[in-house]
């Protein structure tokens, strides 16, 4: 039996008393996250995905190898002409308040992520949806939507009950449920004190025989990481997903009662990366920002600068996807060839050797891969005649302000694929996405109508080998035009004990269902 973890006596779990014993059916995972609620179906972000992909059952799940797998849907099959997608449903699923999880229910959780979700694009070509009998669903797409089935994850379609979570129940944004939820999952809600703690329980029903192992799971929430990295060196945390610090990764990965795993979640994507205004003098001179690039060593900050915790990030799609194209430009460090393209761009060297003077953006925040990363580039801009000062915001809400409104030369941002293009790339890259004052989408004022183009082919093309070639087109054309400058992948990792079996380690990495996990026998 695992010992009482001391620290939930006085936060949590106020009747526990430390020196208990601790189930072997329970496990304490870390949370540095604050979820605002747990549907989401209508909110995005890794600490509500985290707790909803357990509390509910979405369509398919997703293999290692990014194949779609029967969950709630036991088949399905896509029409010829890739307009209609038909789900054919397990039969005698329930709901956690034991009501029937019916077609009904898919049709309303597809309908209601549509309307709210803020992925727009994850939905948008479905017209309609019908409900021949309770264990069928037939999608109707405007055009085909290869991203669709992906879609269908536990993390991106949650399954929420129509009888919870309907119209009769007001509006959903305001849905008491949304602390309280009710799904179909392998675990449910128990209680939530909110900035906390929140705890979740075995579905004794849940509709695959045998599962889940565990009896419990506890999250704890720490106000820093510094906190929550001693808890779990102390034993009193069993696991701590969405780990991203080179400089923690490193010291915990020689710790021997600790696996830090790093080769998971692929199909969030999350990519460290520099974003250009290019419709910022000089840098809507493609040559300026192509100067940059050629004047920073990438491999550095890789390797030294993050410890090699970090791997490069060639390009839009996160290395991991198997849209991924490695053969675009490099972009190795070359000082004379910034030089030239400077010279080229008519940007002569002043009294001081300086050609011009840009700001730098990042958060207070974030050091690692931000205020670091920065400090580097002020001394490698500075070879090439470029002045570079440091602008930290106090706060996201300050910086996001600044890059939304395009108030801003260049700054540090991270942003995530979430699995298919489609869903979390392309609204960074087309014109149709620059929107003042919404962060995350083209702040960069990028347009190029070839990028447009093979975007939207893309995104309705079937075949998988003529998919992967618009992508590849695209992510060449990209990273020619510059309007980012791709650093690394951010080492999400999930830290755990030795003795933890069943972690989550698919594309979707600990925002995928905790069915699997347990001690060992």
């Amino acid at each position: 039996m695992k010992q009482w973890k001391s620290f939930l006596a006085a936060t949590c779990m106020a009747a526990v008393t430390a020196g208990s014993a601790w189930a072997d059916g329970s496990v304490v995972i870390g949370s540095v996250g604050v979820p605002r609620h747990f549907n989401a179906a209508i909110q995005s972000g890794i600490f509500t995905f985290m707790p909803a992909s357990s509390i509910f059952a979405s369509p398919l799940r997703y293999s290692e190898s990014w194949e779609p797998e029967p969950y709630l849907a036991e088949s399905w099959e896509t029409s010829d002409d890739g307009l209609t997608v038909t789900l054919h449903l397990k039969d005698g699923v329930k709901f956690h308040d034991g009501e029937p999880l019916t077609s009904e229910d898919v049709k309303f959780s597809i309908e209601t992520i549509k309307a709210n979700h803020p992925f727009k694009t994850m939905l948008a070509p479905v017209a309609s949806v019908d409900t021949p009998d309770p264990l069928t669903v037939v999608i109707h797409l405007e055009h085909p939507h290869p991203a669709l089935l992906l879609a269908m994850s536990p993390t991106l379609m949650p399954i929420i009950p129509e009888h919870i979570y309907g119209p009769d129940h007001g509006e959903i944004q305001q849905n008491p449920a949304n602390l309280a939820p009710i799904g179909a999952g392998p675990f449910k809600f128990v209680e939530y004190k909110q900035g906390e703690y929140y705890k979740l329980a075995k579905n004794e029903d849940f509709f695959i025989e045998g599962k889940p192992y565990l009896d419990e799971i506890y999250v704890q929430m720490f106000p820093d990481p510094k906190s929550m990295l001693l808890a779990l060196e102390r034993g009193d945390v069993d696991m701590v997903p969405f780990l991203a610090s080179p400089r923690d990764l490193k010291r915990l990965s020689g710790n021997d009662d600790l696996v830090v795993e790093s080769d998971l979640g692929a199909a969030i994507g999350p990519i460290n990366w520099i974003a250009y205004n290019t419709k910022k003098p000089p840098l809507d001179d493609v040559r300026v920002r192509q100067a940059i690039n050629y004047a920073i060593d990438r491999n550095f900050i890789a390797n030294v600068l993050l410890q090699g915790q970090a791997p490069v990030a060639p390009g839009p799609i996160v290395p991991g996807s198997p849209l991924a194209n490695a053969n675009v430009e490099g972009y190795d460090l070359d000082l004379d060839k910034a030089n030239a393209l400077l010279d080229e761009a008519g940007l002569a060297p002043g009294a001081d050797g300086i050609r011009f003077t840009i700001t730098g953006d990042t958060t207070a925040a974030n050091e690692e891969m931000g205020r670091i990363v920065l400090e580097y580039m002020k001394t490698q801009l500075k070879k090439v005649g470029i002045g570079l000062e440091l602008r930290l915001a106090p706060d996201f809400p300050t910086w996001a302000g600044r890059i939304s409104s395009y108030d801003f030369d260049l700054t540090m941002d991270q942003v995530f694929n979430w699995g298919d293009p489609v869903i979390g790339v392309n609204r960074t890259y087309m014109t149709s996405n620059i929107r003042p004052n919404v962060i995350w989408s083209n702040t960069q004022q990028y347009s190029n109508p070839k990028v447009d183009e093979l975007l939207e082919a893309a995104a309705t093309e079937v075949d998988p080998a003529k998919r992967k070639a618009l992508y590849d087109e695209f992510q060449e054309i990209v990273v020619d035009d510059s309007p980012i400058y791709f650093l690394n992948v951010i080492p999400y990792s999930t830290v755990y004990n030795k003795d933890l079996v069943g972690v989550p380690d698919g594309i979707w990495g600990a925002v995928a269902p905790m069915d699997d996990l347990r001690w060992k026998e």
